[in-house]
């Protein structure tokens, strides 16, 4: 849409096709011409009519840059202009916007100041490192636009609950920033429940304007913004570009870690360095003197690469720039971390695990680095989010993958170049848009049980009939029947645990141990870093592992380079009893950090092996590794054939996500069939024809029990509040979260045929 260049005037606006240019206020008119613009941009234009007045929830979706906070609040904002005009505001905030970062918040404090300031509308940030004075001024006299967390909302809730009502009188419209990064994840349950207590508090409905970047399924954003009503909402879609992002995969192929190295030089005759190494290197060469995250994965390789690049920087004597960041650090040196980012003064790179992925505001950085291959687009989508943050700078991605040394000695699945074939996958969907839909059965009793106990704290009290409906009927629990929602209850309230209690008026309270855990600061997020087991071995300590996958005793696990038996499960410790395995070297499978993929990322890693393009954001090394992989792919006849030989057994490729692949070991393994899971592999401990035996059990049984099967597995505490729950919950919830059985027999049955295929012709010989 067109509009004027020069100041609007009520005699002379922007012509007949300035509509909704003409809804605006005069005064966010004026600030449109002093930006210079010359039009409103499409996602805009479609807005303004929709948003000028209270209606339905809206779902603006759109690249970053296109325009999307301008989208919610040029007319949310002239709102709020009028009814100034018209006599003053109603009581309480008048507009909410909810960001996942206090980055985030503080940047549209910057971006909205201006205009909110000629509006006459009060602006108030309100997360951990606001100015205290000001939030106090604006709870004795709420009005304006409120920024604000998450956890912050919910600090409000239970350290005011009773005051919301007067906070949130006159709230108009709640604008949640990056919705996509909400979808499926226990932070995005934790904000929907905000969200529909929010309106109990109110006893109305407050319409909802969802800012997402763009995905393929409009739907998912649309169920994550209003649940159990998705189709209701509104959906816009930009055709808008927004801002340049620069994508990179690079490949690093280097000496064996388990090699000599006086056996491997390097074209120089130097001994030549392993692929972590060279890793090391390409990142000091390129982000030195900038504002950088390198997202390592694990603790771990973070430690590992921070001590590679600072020795680089000692040997070279250059000031040091490259520091560690993750859960095991130090509250004080976390923060150093952080506040040099910040600060933005000196050139600073943060190597972390996930502890910067949300919530923490850095500011701005230049770029970002994956080390190992992404395992989840919606995480992926996110880290990039994080640079490209300003005006005419792109976001740029680096991710980097190993690839199995030179030589014969690695087996078929190394020379499949899984890791970066699962990279270049994870880019492709990134490109098209795609995003983890949430787990269909998934019942979130972790972040239950916070809100149960957030609940409580906000109301003084509530009848458990009460605090089910409005967390499991009207809020995001549905999956949560009575039944299951009352044995929580009573676990919460068990001498053992004694979180809440239960009142003669039947209502329930806050018991002991519930006041001290609700009044500490770090109970208002309901996320937290992944634990890693220890892992031991004859009293001995092997070193840290992230479990994310299910493991069960006498599971097979690979670590360090070799296979173990898992002898003992000590959850509560988070340590993992181990034995050796008889086998060599196990396959690499796939590198990186931790965490489970979607069954769409393992079909597309199979559509890259099977086709022939050549992406155009791969360097030379991901090249030579994606070809080197599709020529093992045809030799093999992998399209037809799943199984391959490995080392003291088989190897399964059903190009499965973690939930199935997963679910499928754990039915090998009650079938006796030992083995481990890791990206699309399955490395089984067996011959073909136990292996065929075993699965045409499988096949011809019903699909097994969830709850049966969840039994089996010995690491359940997950989530942040797991451990307050007993074994029955902790078996439901992994059951609905981490399996799904009823796909169980088609799948066993399909791989039966594959193996089929496979005896009817020589099986290759093991490539040694």
């Amino acid at each position: 849409m067109r509009m004027t260049t020069s100041p609007p005037s009520a005699s002379d606006p922007s012509g007949s096709e300035a509509r909704s240019f003409e809804l605006l206020h005069p005064v966010v008119q004026r600030w449109i011409w002093q930006q210079g613009w010359s039009e409103l941009r499409d996602i805009q234009d479609d807005a303004v009519p929709l948003l000028i007045t209270p209606g339905p929830d809206v779902l603006v979706m759109a690249a970053t840059a296109a325009g999307k906070t301008e989208a919610a609040f040029l007319p949310i904002l002239s709102a709020a202009a009028s009814a100034r005009d018209g006599g003053g505001p109603p009581g309480g905030f008048e507009a909410m916007y909810v960001g996942p970062l206090k980055a985030l918040i503080n940047d549209q404090f910057r971006r909205l100041d201006g205009l909110c300031e000629m509006a006459g509308v009060p602006v108030v940030r309100w997360h951990g490192d606001a100015d205290a004075g000001r939030k106090q001024a604006a709870r004795r006299n709420p009005e304006g636009l409120l920024l604000i967390t998450p956890e912050s909302l919910e600090a409000l809730f239970i350290r005011g609950g009773l005051d919301i009502p007067r906070l949130f009188g006159g709230l108009r419209h709640v604008v949640i920033d990056e919705l996509h990064a909400f979808i499926g994840t226990e932070r995005g349950m934790h904000l929907q429940s905000l969200l529909t207590r929010l309106e109990a508090a109110l006893n109305r409905r407050v319409p909802r304007v969802g800012l997402s970047a763009t995905i393929g399924d409009a739907g998912l954003a649309a169920d994550c913004l209003r649940p159990g009503d998705g189709a209701a909402v509104a959906r816009l879609t930009s055709t808008a570009d927004g801002r340049e992002i620069r994508l990179q995969v690079r490949t690093c192929r280097g000496a064996r870690p388990d090699a000599d190295p006086d056996t491997i030089p390097d074209t120089t005759g130097e001994t030549a360095p392993d692929a972590e190494t060279l890793i090391a290197d390409h990142l000091f060469k390129t982000l030195r003197g900038r504002h950088n995250l390198v997202f390592a994965g694990t603790r771990q390789a973070v430690e590992s690469y921070a001590d590679k690049l600072r020795v680089l920087s000692e040997r070279l004597g250059v000031p040091e720039e490259f520091f560690p960041h993750h859960g095991n650090l130090a509250r004080s040196l976390r923060e150093q971390v952080e506040a040099r980012l910040r600060d933005g003064s000196l050139p600073t790179t943060a190597i972390c695990t996930t502890t910067l992925e949300l919530g923490i505001d850095i500011g701005d950085v230049e770029s970002v680095a994956q080390i190992g291959p992404p395992r989840s687009i919606a995480g992926l989508r996110q880290r990039l989010g994080r640079s490209g943050r300003r005006a005419g700078k792109p976001a740029i991605l680096r991710i980097y993958t190993t690839s199995p040394a030179a030589g014969k000695t690695g087996s078929l699945v190394d020379r499949l170049h899984l890791p970066t074939v699962q990279a270049i996958a994870a880019v492709r969907l990134l490109l098209q848009g795609w995003c983890e839909p949430p787990g269909p059965a998934a019942l979130h009793l972790s972040t239950l049980t916070h809100q149960v106990l957030a609940l409580i704290a906000e109301r003084g009290g509530i009848r458990p009939q009460a605090a089910h409906r409005l967390l499991c009927v009207e809020g995001p629990f549905r999956k949560v029947a009575a039944g299951t929602f009352a044995a929580l209850l009573r676990r919460l309230g068990h001498p053992s645990v004694r979180l809440i209690e239960q009142a003669p008026t039947r209502e329930l309270m806050l018991g002991e141990q519930g006041e001290r855990l609700v009044s500490h600061y770090s109970f208002y997020a309901v996320f937290h870093t992944p634990e890693e087991y220890r892992v031991v071995s004859g009293g001995r300590t092997l070193g840290q592992l992230p479990l994310d996958r299910p493991v069960a005793n006498e599971m097979m696990i690979i670590f360090a380079g070799r296979r173990w038996i898992v002898a003992d499960i000590r959850a509560t410790e988070r340590v993992l009893e181990v034995v050796p395995a008889p086998g060599g070297r196990p396959p690499a499978f796939s590198s990186g950090e931790p965490g489970p993929i979607h069954d769409r990322l393992a079909q597309e890693m199979f559509t890259v092996l099977s086709g022939n393009d050549v992406p155009a954001f791969l360097d030379a090394g991901a090249r030579d590794a994606l070809l080197a992989g599709r020529e093992i792919f045809t030799r093999y006849d992998i399209a037809r054939c799943s199984m391959l030989p490995g080392d003291k057994g088989m190897i399964l490729l059903p190009w499965l996500g973690s939930i199935r692949r997963d679910t499928l070991m754990l039915a090998l393994d009650a079938e006796g069939v030992r083995g481990a899971g890791s990206g699309v592999a399955l490395d089984l401990r067996a011959q073909p024809e136990q292996v065929m035996e075993a699965l045409a059990r499988i096949a011809a049984a019903p699909p097994p029990d969830p709850l049966v099967l969840a039994r089996r597995i010995g690491n359940k505490l997950l989530n942040k509040f797991d451990h307050l729950l007993d074994e029955d919950l902790l078996t439901a919830d992994a059951a609905a979260a981490r399996l799904e059985t009823d796909s169980l027999p088609g799948i066993a049955d399909s791989l039966v045929q594959a193996l089929d295929r496979s005896s009817a012709r020589r099986v290759p010989p093991h490539p040694h």
